[in-house]
């Protein structure tokens, strides 16, 4: 989840989780609030972490109104769809983390091996000596 600001396409605040839960959104909002003063409108898209009622409230709580994509229209968040891709690209996909714990201790793969076909694994773990 990001909060950006439409106008400067800057990043206010973001949360990563795997779980399709509110909490991490409503804590992303509110750290953006928090230093940069509440929006007149948050606008997400239909998942069920911005339907539910535990954001639906908190954008209430700070005086913003919500505003929803239409469903299956990838246009609507287009900043955010691509600030996701070039993370993916440039950070998950390079550095290739071999679990999401790896990941948020910033610990790429420490050695790699071949495979039987030739290929190069990356694992984790002790340094192969």
């Amino acid at each position: 989840m990001a909060v950006l600001d439409w106008a400067s396409r800057r990043v206010l605040a973001h949360r990563v989780s795997i779980t399709m839960e509110a909490d991490f959104c409503v804590e992303a909002l509110r750290e953006a609030v928090a230093r940069w003063g509440a929006p007149e409108i948050v606008n997400t898209d239909q998942g069920s972490q911005f339907s539910g009622a535990e954001f639906v409230a908190e954008v209430a709580r700070i005086g913003a109104r919500q505003s929803m994509d239409g469903r299956g229209c990838w246009r609507d968040n287009v900043f955010v769809e691509r600030l996701w891709r070039s993370v993916k690209y440039e950070e998950v996909y390079l550095k290739a983390y071999d679990s999401v714990s790896a990941a948020r201790q910033g610990r790429p793969p420490t050695w790699t091996s071949t495979t039987a076909a030739g290929r190069t694994k990356a694992t984790t773990g002790a340094r192969r000596t």
